[in-house]
């Protein structure tokens, strides 16, 4: 989530970490539908017949489990940062989905935490590809995110549907989503919101609260996914 007045419109420039020739294999892939598997090969930077990261084995993504930590939502006119907690309501890896609940707690002019329900894509190259294709997200704008990752973590994205406690009215916008990186070895969670019409590279930090929920408002989907409850 984000406000609604976090307008900036910069133009993004590719990071440096990647080549220019590493960049030009991933164009050309777009064009000729390819995609999958080389923009595999420069994300994993190995060789790979189906393209598919290693599939996140980790106990620490599972239903119930809760994270904290910060989500940067600084503009060009100010610095800040909203405290965040987020749960994983449910989960099903065969179909590459997961759905939890946002919570930010600092929100400026609200006078409660605010919530969201977010739905979640598991980058497995099966079930969803390294290229978003939707939410005004171009293949450029997919390789300039996903290249600020390390190589061999899991890759997700996290598209919030709906306030679960406030109104639309609540000054706040859900518009965009959320390029995730999931971290098998302490459960870390880091990741960028994305809005062509907010400022760019809002970062998401969240350390996994050993053996405990957040304080988030449980909120389940509609669909069948392996749960806590």
């Amino acid at each position: 989530m984000n406000r609604k007045d976090a307008a900036a419109n910069k133009k993004l420039t590719c990071p440096t970490s990647t080549s220019v020739r590493d960049r030009k294999v991933a164009e050309d892939a777009c064009e000729s539908g390819g995609e999958l598997d080389a923009f595999a090969r420069l994300r994993l930077g190995r060789e790979s017949r189906t393209g598919r990261p290693p599939p996140p084995s980790s106990s620490l993504l599972s239903a119930g489990r809760a994270f904290s930590g910060t989500q940067n939502v600084s503009s060009l006119q100010k610095d800040e940062a909203w405290k965040v907690n987020v749960r994983i309501q449910g989960i099903d890896l065969e179909n590459g989905y997961l759905c939890g609940t946002m919570e930010a707690l600092n929100v400026p002019l609200a006078d409660t935490p605010v919530v969201t329900f977010w739905e979640g894509e598991l980058v497995d190259g099966n079930n969803f590809t390294f290229f978003t294709r939707k939410w005004e997200a171009t293949p450029e704008d997919d390789i300039r995110h996903w290249s600020k990752f390390p190589s061999f973590a899991p890759l997700l994205r996290w598209k919030e549907q709906y306030f679960v406690n406030v109104g639309i009215d609540c000054g706040l916008t859900i518009a965009g989503f959320y390029y995730v990186c999931f971290s098998c070895s302490d459960g870390s969670i880091n990741g960028f919101y994305y809005d062509p019409n907010s400022s760019p590279f809002q970062k998401l930090e969240l350390k996994c609260i050993p053996g405990g929920c957040s304080g988030s408002q449980d909120h389940h989907g509609s669909r069948n996914v392996q749960s806590n409850s």
